[in-house]
């Protein structure tokens, strides 16, 4: 089964959504599961997890309805503020909705120190006793707290990195960036996502060659049970179609076994979320 790992859905909310700045105005609308159905049929992905992108409860409500309109919405990943003094009771309530299989912050925007604070450390530590997931959004500059964060929390809790942590693409920047990856990779509990690339590069003028050295460190370091594609859809609009998306990590995993391919492009996603 092929699934993208990571995609989003919005009703577009000017005020909510001011992150969506001028130069992006292909995201100033709303994309909703009827818009990357013809998408998924066209490239013959069978399912896809829904990853947040507003900082709100609603948002994950919001999420779960969608899935269980749409069969193809194998899963959710939601949002809950993992500093609440009621987190328990939330965790309660979410595991009740067996849709949602994890939660994100948006960890790039927090000031340095965020994550490695005892009530956010607390916080994800608690999801562990009620089986969910967590998924890192982070750049390539917070690398060395998340690693911090990734040692402080059990290596039971199933973590994500997403969108290979951010690096900057558009400048070539790598070294620090390669060095850091590859020692979050000697913890077996965490994962990679394949995904937001061509948002880190330049949008307009990228090419295929820019992501190899990226794309060979992730494969080296994690291995292809350890790495889960995603579209970052409909955000990968600012650089590429989801077409070219999806035919990139096609085409970077070619080399690899039948085995491996199908881990990266669906099995490794259905695994760490417990997809079915």
């Amino acid at each position: 089964m092929t699934i993208d790992s990571h995609q989003h859905f919005w009703k577009y909310n000017p005020v909510r959504d001011a992150w969506i700045t001028g130069d992006m105005k292909v995201l100033q609308q709303d994309f909703l599961p009827p818009d990357l159905g013809p998408l998924l049929t066209a490239h013959s992905v069978e399912g896809c997890v829904a990853v947040q992108a507003d900082s709100s409860e609603h948002e994950t409500i919001f999420l779960s309805e969608l899935a269980q309109a749409d069969p193809r919405i194998k899963g959710v990943v939601g949002w809950t503020d993992l500093l609440s003094e009621d987190l328990e009771s939330a965790l309660e309530k979410y595991r009740d909705l067996a849709v949602v299989k994890g939660f994100r912050h948006i960890l790039q925007a927090e000031k340095e120190g965020f994550m490695l604070q005892p009530k956010f450390l607390k916080g994800v530590k608690l999801l562990e006793q009620y089986g969910f997931t967590y998924d890192i959004l982070i750049y390539e500059k917070q690398l060395d707290e998340a690693l911090d964060l990734v040692k402080q929390v059990p290596d039971r809790i199933p973590l994500v990195i997403d969108h290979i942590a951010k690096p900057n693409i558009k400048e070539s920047s790598f070294s620090y960036w390669q060095e850091k990856i590859k020692l979050i990779a000697t913890h077996p509990n965490v994962f990679i996502k394949l995904s937001g690339m061509v948002t880190e590069a330049d949008w307009h003028h990228w090419e295929k060659k820019d992501f190899v050295p990226y794309i060979e460190t992730v494969l080296n370091a994690f291995g292809p049970t350890r790495i889960m594609f995603g579209s970052d859809w409909p955000v990968c609009l600012l650089a590429a179609s989801y077409e070219r998306v999806i035919s990139m990590a096609r085409d970077f995993t070619a080399t690899l076994s039948v085995e491996e391919q199908a881990a990266i492009m669906g099995g490794t996603a259905a695994q760490f979320y417990s997809l079915s």
